[in-house]
């Protein structure tokens, strides 16, 4: 897979707005000094601050999707040295929290758990609840009514879609086709069900798939968004290649639903999964979803028939009968409180365009780049996510150079210490092992202003490492 070269001249930018930067945080103790942020009294200016930040308040101002920001609880406490609060670029992880959430899992646990019990299986809607949060996210992914139900992990649900396909697939098919460049669950899950099916596991690079898909291929099971670098894959392209050869596919859209349109009716996909803690906003452990195309469904055999897909559930029939639809994604009793707090996160969508949240998204990535290569000092930092507004998801991925040195504690790679240290000063990202950098931009709740912030105090940090002759700091 190429990577793009240091900071390439991102594409033109709508002109669009932001909000006034925030106000200038004290010298970190015990750390070397480093560029202050515009009008920080005795510190000097990173050069084109004000430039930077007058743009993104200008972007701020037009941005159609501003208003949005206040349907979240974006004002925490702030426990780092500065006064300010968290400028969060971690929502490819874990979602902010919908105003509309509290209340409603309040509610859910006083009245419907608490007086009415039971009977709000039925007077409160819970047994229907994973059709009805399934339909509510099916818009976001391109999917029409009875195509997406709501329940357990990614995996189990990875475990069901790629069993189920293989079941599906035509006889003679000898292999799996995995996306090589998959979160490690994906893979793990495959291999399993591989070996539970008699087939081989095959990785693959995504772009190479539509060379390597044969006639003995079952299905191929592929991430839409690169965890890693930010890479968005050719869902449309890929999907129609693995039919050509007669194979399914099967997409795993957790670092895709939520931040761009997917589009799985349109393209004809066959099976999908994703989570609903990122993108979605669903909270920490939200239960994923399946997604089964409709044409597909009556031959779709559930792995994990369980007694909430079958066909009379209460008639406790010893012989398993699959119920009709989507109810066969189905497995045991859905997890209430989690599946509740997900439906009132999903009310943050309300009259939101997914085609605009994309717009966003673009203008997002490209900006934030656009200030790391003002701020940032040349060579410390290279973008592993693609110029390319086709291949680009909602994140942006850093490498660290090789070149730069820090003091090690515990062994803890370079990236995590600059990303620890971007935690302290209110910048909140992730790294993963050994050298990316990553910052997650979420369009309902993320500013310009954040975007640039996060780009200063990047380069503050970074300012102040020193660089070793060659080879990776010890």
């Amino acid at each position: 897979m190429s990577e793009t070269p240091e900071f390439p001249e991102t594409p033109g930018r709508p002109e669009t707005p932001g909000r006034p930067e925030t106000p200038g945080r004290p010298e970190t103790p015990g750390r070397p000094e480093t560029p202050g942020r515009t009008g920080t009294p005795g510190r000097s200016e990173p050069a084109g601050a004000r430039e930077q930040a007058a743009r993104a308040a200008e972007l701020d101002a037009a941005d159609p999707l501003a208003a949005v920001r206040g349907r979240f609880v974006l004002d925490p406490a702030p426990d780092h040295a500065s006064g300010d609060t968290d400028v969060y670029l971690d929502g490819n992880s874990l979602g902010m929290l919908p105003r509309g959430v509290a209340d409603r899992i309040a509610d859910v646990i006083d009245r419907e758990w608490g007086r009415l019990r039971i009977r709000s299986w039925s007077e409160s809607g819970w047994w229907t609840a994973p059709e009805r949060v399934g339909d509510k996210i099916a818009p976001l992914i391109g999917a029409g009514p009875g195509r997406v139900v709501v329940g357990d992990s990614t995996s189990v649900n990875i475990f069901k879609a790629v069993i189920g396909g293989v079941r599906m697939a035509g006889k003679g098919c000898t292999e799996i086709l995995v996306d090589a460049t998959t979160f490690p669950s994906d893979g793990y899950i495959a291999r399993s069900a591989a070996q539970m099916t008699g087939l081989a596991v095959r990785p693959v690079e995504p772009a190479r798939i539509a060379d390597e898909v044969t006639e003995r291929t079952a299905l191929a099971l592929v991430n839409h968004v690169d965890y890693r670098t930010g890479r968005l894959n050719d869902l449309p392209g890929i999907t129609h290649a693995l039919h050509s050869a007669g194979a399914l596919a099967v997409w795993d859209l957790c670092h895709s639903a939520g931040a761009l349109p997917v589009g799985l009716d349109a393209h004809h996909v066959d099976l999908a999964v994703g989570c609903t803690y990122k993108y979605l906003n669903g909270g920490p452990g939200a239960p994923a979803y399946l997604y089964i195309r409709e044409s597909l469904q009556e031959r779709f055999e559930s792995p994990l028939p369980g007694w909430n897909s079958h066909a009379d559930p209460f008639a406790m029939d010893p012989a398993y009968a699959p119920a009709e639809g989507i109810a066969r994604g189905r497995v045991g009793t859905p997890d209430i409180l989690s599946l509740l707090a997900l439906e009132a996160a999903l009310e943050a969508w309300d009259g939101v365009a997914i085609e605009d949240v994309r717009t966003k998204s673009l203008a997002l990535t490209d900006f934030f780049l656009e200030c790391v290569a003002a701020y940032v000092p040349p060579g410390r930092v290279r973008s592993l996510t693609p110029a390319d507004h086709r291949s680009r998801g909602s994140q942006v991925s850093l490498a660290c150079s090789p070149k730069l040195a820090a003091d090690r504690q515990g062994g803890t790679p370079l990236a995590g210490e600059v990303m620890d240290e971007l935690i302290r000063r209110g910048v909140v990202g992730d790294f993963r092992h050994p050298e990316v950098l990553r910052f997650g931009f979420t369009p309902l709740y993320t500013s310009f202003a954040d975007a640039e912030r996060a780009a200063r105090v990047l380069g503050e940090v970074l300012g102040a490492l020193p660089e070793v002759e060659s080879g990776a700091a010890g």
